[in-house]
């Protein structure tokens, strides 16, 4: 599959004249939990030729494959993603956060790692977990039996939460790795792991009753965090200047 991947990249490049900076795993792969099918979620970002840049023209600035089969691939472009990226945008900190790297050429995700704590807003993440969790939450754990999978859903938001609460910076993709750094041995991380062990074995879309340690850590955590992040106003660094020294560095390093 990850030949498979890295093909597919070259086409990509090919087929848009672009080139491909850093690709990596953003979904339940790069969390530490899949199941035997579940797909692959590869996000890439990528830097056009440099007269890309001198329409006045707007372009577009994603690229999205059709899915295939078990593949789902798309990615943004290097301006879109350096916006984002001043902006604490979630999904491009765990993308750079993941430890599936399909590629990574030039400096250019190098350099983002560098910045990556100084564009850390704890209120933006903080607010976007806990949003998450509420959401899954309300849709799928409000009943006496729920699917399996969906616990996972809320469970990593909010020990991303935790992780933002405790150390101040952003949290790691790996399940695994909040797991341990939060939770103490006891009922609760038993329970985790047994849900874990049956996700991984292929059991994630049945039926369980709702489970007695975690269910209530749920219910209070979600309304621990609700009144927490009400306190959150940690100022965030501006980083423009630096970002579009970046850009330009970036698309002289690429097509120089």
């Amino acid at each position: 599959m990850r030949k498979r991947i890295k093909e597919e990249l070259k086409t990509i490049e090919d087929t848009y004249d672009v080139k491909i900076c850093l690709a990596v795993e953003s979904g339940s792969r790069a969390w530490g939990f899949p199941s035997t099918d579940s797909d692959y979620d590869v996000r890439f970002l990528y830097v056009p030729r440099k007269e890309w840049y001198w329409s006045i023209e707007k372009q577009r600035d994603v690229i999205e494959r059709p899915i295939d089969d078990d593949l789902d691939i798309s990615g943004w472009e290097l301006r879109k993603a350096l916006r984002l990226f001043n902006k604490s945008n979630p999904s491009i900190m765990e993308w750079l956060s993941s430890n599936m790297i399909y590629a990574e050429a030039f400096s250019l995700a190098k350099q983002l790692r560098e910045l990556k704590d100084r564009a850390f807003s704890q209120v933006a993440l903080m607010y976007h977990y806990l949003n998450m969790a509420k959401r899954n939450e309300s849709q799928y754990l409000r009943r006496e039996q729920v699917r399996m999978k969906k616990y996972f859903y809320v469970l990593r938001p909010l020990l991303a939460c935790q992780w933002i609460e405790r150390f101040h910076t952003v949290p790691p993709m790996d399940f695994h790795e909040l797991l341990d750094g939060l939770v103490e041995h006891g009922p609760l991380l038993t329970e985790i792991h047994e849900l874990l062990n049956r996700k991984i074995s292929g059991e994630e879309m049945d039926i369980v009753n709702r489970l007695p340690h975690v269910h209530p850590f749920i219910v209070k955590e979600l309304a621990r965090f609700h009144e927490l992040v009400k306190s959150y106003n940690q100022p965030k660094e501006n980083l423009n200047q630096e970002l579009n020294h970046l850009l330009q560095s970036t698309l002289d390093e690429v097509w120089a």
